[in-house]
């Protein structure tokens, strides 16, 4: 490489690294709007902001009391639909768990004082 190709290379990393900041802290941002807090995460940015947008909003719409199993139901739907099947959803206050995920497809994060974990399995077809 050349001087010139040297500093063309310099200058794209130091662009490119100012870039992921911003965008680091665009989502930084965002979840804290979304009062959301990433406890475990194997999953797309993308995907991640879908799961928080839709548990947000159905909190937002739910009267009174949280309905734990309406929660999960519409988190696991939005997501069976969107990015094909076998979504698992739980959520609650209080709950332990030890699963085994399909790779970029868990998430574990609290939104307010409710704790969610969503994560997707493989869906093998049986032989008959």
């Amino acid at each position: 490489m050349d001087g010139a190709e040297m500093e063309l290379e310099r200058r794209s990393k130091f662009l490119n690294s100012l870039i992921q900041k911003k965008k680091a802290i665009e989502q930084q941002e965002q979840n804290e709007r979304l009062n959301v807090k990433v406890r475990a995460s194997d999953m797309p940015l993308a995907l991640q902001n879908k799961a928080f947008k839709c548990a947000r909003d159905q909190l937002d719409y739910m009267p009174g009391k949280l309905d734990s199993k309406r929660l999960a139901l519409a988190l696991k739907k939005e997501f069976d639909s969107t990015y094909g099947p076998a979504w698992h959803c739980i959520v609650g206050t209080s709950f332990g768990s030890y699963v085994t995920h399909s790779l970029g497809g868990f998430l574990y994060f609290s939104i307010d004082k409710v704790y969610i974990l969503l994560f997707k399995t493989a869906v093998e077809p049986l032989d008959h």
